[in-house]
């Protein structure tokens, strides 16, 4: 039994972790000032336990893992001059940067200028090769250096400029299908927006649930931008994309170096809300072991 307390250590870490569900459920920022209360009971000498105070936090820090959503990572460049420069490549560095080594990108340079899907794609997952089934209106546009079409243009290699490549047009819905889950998707997007379109992302999970995103990308922005948008999600494993365009028919798209990722390619660094909600818990904890 606890000091201070009539119930043993294991029912205060259940009643604890109870406060903390029911907290979450509600306002999670309410778990840490709870923790920050229990914490300053205990300076002015009053009875609470740390078992009570660990149950609270084991489950907050759980419960926060188990509903991580996934890290966006975005950047847009208006006047790029076809080339891969500035926010985008920055977002694209840092969202690589996340994912381990193997990972695939997609550059449309192996399919004929024309093709139209469904283009049967393969990316080099951890354990083999995933293949991926992409479908929708559009068709692979080759473009040559300094110039582009329509505004799209090739992101292959174009760190250092314009470079001659294929890109994928498209105006309308784009599905992308896996053979297998996968946790990371990152793509270059050129000339989006300029008449009026957003892209839309829906992320079919494993279990069946979507989750949609916009991509904030600038609406009657400038002919021939460039974004990247790209997400890595170490919870939750995706086996379907569906990509959108809120002014179909009327704004083309352009997609280009799709590069995927799954579980085991995400680099296992913990989110920075995760650490910060734990260490507070453990100082609350060291707390009340000094005023016990």
């Amino acid at each position: 039994v606890c000091p201070g307390s009539s119930i043993s250590p294991a029912s205060e870490l259940l009643a604890g972790s109870q406060i903390a569900k029911t907290l979450f459920k509600s306002r999670p920022e309410k778990i840490i000032c709870y923790l920050f209360t229990i914490n300053q009971l205990a300076r002015f000498g009053h009875s609470t336990s740390g078992h009570y105070c660990a149950g609270i936090i084991i489950s907050a820090f759980c419960i926060n893992t188990a509903l991580a959503v996934p890290v966006i990572y975005f950047g847009e460049n208006q006047n790029p001059v076809r080339s891969v420069s500035g926010d985008p490549l920055t977002a694209q560095n840092a969202f690589l940067a996340g994912l381990s080594g193997g990972v695939g990108t997609e550059t449309f340079e192996s399919f004929a200028d024309g093709n139209t899907s469904p283009l049967n794609l393969a990316f080099p997952g951890s354990t083999g090769a995933i293949a991926a089934t992409l479908s929708g209106p559009g068709e692979v546009v080759g473009v040559t250096a300094g110039t582009d079409s329509a505004g799209r243009f090739n992101t292959t290699g174009a760190t250092a400029g314009s470079t001659t490549g294929n890109v994928w047009v498209i105006s309308g819905t784009m599905v992308i299908d896996f053979s297998a889950p996968i946790s990371a998707f990152g793509f270059y997007g050129t000339d989006i927006g300029d008449f009026s379109g957003q892209v839309t992302v829906a992320l079919r999970d494993t279990t069946g649930v979507t989750t949609n995103f916009i991509v904030n990308n600038t609406v009657n922005g400038m002919n021939g931008s460039l974004l990247f948008w790209g997400f890595i999600d170490a919870t939750t494993e995706y086996d379907r994309i569906t990509f959108g365009n809120t002014a179909a028919g009327v704004d083309v798209f352009g997609f280009d170096d799709m590069t995927i990722g799954d579980r085991q390619q995400i680099r296992k660094v913990p989110e920075p809300a995760s650490l910060a909600l734990l260490a507070l818990g453990l100082i609350g904890i060291a707390g009340l072991r000094r005023h016990g």
